[in-house]
């Protein structure tokens, strides 16, 4: 054998025994050997690439000391979107939720759930491609994130490589990222001796190193991830459960949790939360609440998604923090629909683990609710990310110099009258986009990244540009002019022709984009996707009346007022005139009535198939024309039922409805695909 063969053999065996050391520290938590050990073999195998850099393989331990500063982030659009989670904060939130629960699932006892703690820290995904890590990215805004590759590959819980031979070919690992406390007192103390600024709190310190552009500096950084679910995955049947997922995660070499427990009952989950919530303050990292999921993931894909956040889970967070500070002022805010917020001034104060200075009040009947005077001493709280709110008063600390806040009649920026709808708390502007407030609202929603993806003009452009006159309406986005922006201070030529290149690309555009874009009350980004897919083009959508729009899935009769309302306004429709006019369009979506063959079908889907994920099936049943739905009612057409199917196929029985199975379904998707 040679000597090259040699070396390659010793740097192969070296690798493989740091990496397998590397697990059992990291991910294991049960080191075999001690760290002066594992020190010498890392010294080793740094003299073997340095004398011969061929050896050297990407997932080397060497390559986690981060490499050459990035110029900027590129942007990754995630296969599978990175969605948020609905909060409990409450016992009787977490009831509800398992209620809601049971009644989709159409069971009578409550199912098994996965307990989580939930990290304090930043939503990662690491794609893998034959065991590989090939990307890591953050989460972003749940479709878009930003490409930190060389970053991750830098925290020492992240394998390089997943570990045992039988690997998928292509697998999404996602997880928390976050700072341990120690490491986060050890790193304040070694800033404050350099002089340099400390950072908060670990949330915000595991953010910051995430994102350096030099991943030298991330490296540097005590970062540890804890691995939660799987996303897009090939080459790989996933299991039958989520608890069965996170035992795969940790066999592959990641570290999941070790306080993770599969319960079932809102008893004992309850239960469980008490126990973490005693446990928290001697855990070594911060966790700011609970996640439950269901466990079993056909029960998963049955219950589905809302536009942001899985039916399947929820987040019920510890008890929030509270302060006591003194309320200064209270300033009164216009919103992109015209509602007025008051938000309290408040004497600074450090509070869920950051120093606040404003509170939102919410509307009128809030503050009457609380009898809260400017002046007052108040209770303030925050949860995690929940915006902080006043939550009492403290009367016994009312100085005589208190006044009670009163509400403006008029709107503070445009002084038209202010109205309040019957049955409704909040008290709006009506002036809509000529009250300049609403505007800049309504822009800053327009060229946002889930709407038109304007890149470049920021809040404080937009608000500059609607002050200046050089913004009059949406469509005078579309009017402005590089050679007159480059002339405002602070932006230059580069600038004002980066804005006018990215306003340019928004011309084309999707569909159901620009219905969200739009800013339509209460229509988000799936109403607005169903919106385009229903009706195929803007102009249908249009001239739907109030019965054409119920018919929508997810659009109820408050919704559909809103958008009828919208639609009715002539200024609304001579801005929507003016955009497409100036070039933005799209392509209408084609619906071919001649495969509709299901429509005016009413299907019901239960229990759990073995070959079809009930996602999929839906999805082609909804593309044929039929409405696919939750409940079983005298209307329902057929019901198709798998293993496991319960109260649905219970009723569906009383009522006669006719029930197949999961062949019978495949039969006729195959017969309506012919």
């Amino acid at each position: 054998m040679s000597h090259k063969q040699d070396l390659a053999r010793e740097y192969q065996a070296l690798k493989d025994t740091l990496l397998y050391h590397a697990r059992r520290y990291y991910a294991l938590d049960a080191p075999e050997i001690s760290d002066a050990e594992y020190d010498a073999l890392f010294k080793r195998l740094l003299e073997l690439e340095g004398a011969n850099p061929e050896l050297i393989s990407a997932d080397s331990p060497s390559q986690r000391v981060g490499s050459e500063p990035l110029s900027a982030f590129n942007s990754v659009a995630h296969r599978m979107p990175m969605l948020s989670l609905d909060n409990a904060f409450s016992e009787d939130d977490l009831l509800a939720f398992d209620k809601r629960i049971r009644d989709r699932l159409g069971i009578d006892r409550s199912p098994e759930y996965v307990c989580e703690p939930k990290y304090d820290g930043i939503a990662v995904s690491l794609i893998y491609e034959n065991g590989k890590l090939v990307q890591g990215a953050t989460r972003g805004d749940g479709s878009t994130g930003e490409d930190i590759s060389e970053n991750v590959k830098t925290v020492h819980s992240i394998p390089l490589q997943l570990n045992g031979g039988d690997v998928p070919s292509l697998v999404e690992v996602r997880g928390e990222v976050y700072m341990p406390r120690e490491g986060f007192k050890r790193y304040n103390a070694q800033a404050s001796t350099k002089g340099d600024k400390p950072f908060v709190n670990p949330r915000n310190a595991a953010a910051g190193s995430l994102r350096q552009l030099d991943s030298r500096i991330t490296a540097r950084r005590p970062l540890e991830m804890c691995a939660y679910s799987i996303g897009v995955h090939e080459g790989y049947p996933l299991p039958s459960t989520h608890g069965e997922v996170l035992q795969q995660l940790s066999q592959w070499g990641f570290m999941v949790s070790e306080h993770y427990r599969v319960l079932e009952g809102v008893e004992a989950c309850t239960r469980y939360f008490d126990e973490l919530a005693e446990k928290r303050e001697s855990l070594p990292y911060d966790i700011d609440g609970i996640v439950f999921k269901v466990n079993r993931l056909d029960f998963q894909d049955e219950l589905g998604f809302v536009a942001r956040a899985p039916r399947w889970a929820i987040a019920r967070k510890f008890p929030a923090q509270e302060e006591i500070t003194v309320l200064k002022e209270v300033e009164f805010q216009v919103g992109r629909t015209g509602a007025i917020t008051p938000v309290a001034r408040l004497e600074p104060v450090f509070v869920g683990g950051v120093t606040v200075s404003n509170a939102t009040l919410h509307n009128a009947d809030e503050i009457a609710r609380l009898g809260v005077h400017i002046g007052d001493s108040v209770a303030v709280r925050r949860a995690g990310d929940v915006i902080p709110q006043i939550v009492s008063v403290v009367p016994s600390l009312r100085p005589d110099t208190a006044r009670p806040i009163t509400f403006p009649e008029a709107c503070p920026v445009c002084e038209t009258p202010l109205v309040q709808s019957e049955g409704e708390a909040a008290i709006r502007c009506p002036a809509g986009m000529s009250c300049q407030a609403q505007l800049k609202e309504s822009i800053k929603h327009y060229v946002s990244r889930t709407a038109m993806d304007i890149d470049g003009l920021g809040d404080k452009l937009v608000s500059l540009f609607v002050d200046l006159k050089l913004i009059r309406s949406l469509a005078d986005l579309y009017r402005l002019r590089a050679d007159v922006l480059s002339e405002l201070d602070g932006l230059g030529k580069k600038s004002a022709d980066n804005i006018i290149q990215a306003i340019e690309a928004s011309r084309y555009c999707e569909l159901h984009r620009f219905i969200y874009a739009l800013g339509i009350r209460e229509v988000g980004q799936a109403t607005a996707r169903n919106l385009a897919r229903h009706f195929g083009s803007l102009e249908a959508i249009i001239a739907a009346d109030i019965d054409a729009l119920l018919e929508v899935e997810d659009i109820g009769p408050v919704v559909a007022q809103h958008i009828q309302a919208f639609f009715a306004t002539p200024s609304n429709l001579d801005i929507i005139t003016q955009i497409r006019e100036a070039g933005v369009h799209w392509d209408d979506i084609v619906i071919d009535e001649s495969s509709m063959t299901l429509k005016g079908k009413t299907i019901v889907l239960t229990g759990s198939f073995s070959t079809l994920k009930r996602s999929a099936a839906k999805t082609a049943l909804e593309a044929l024309g039929a409405k696919v739905a939750s409940s079983v009612s005298k209307n329902t057409d057929i019901v198709y039922a798998g293993p496991g199917a319960g109260s649905k196929l219970t009723k569906a029985q009383e009522l006669n409805v006719p029930v197949e199975d999961e062949d019978a379904l495949i039969a006729l998707l195959e017969q309506h695909a012919e």
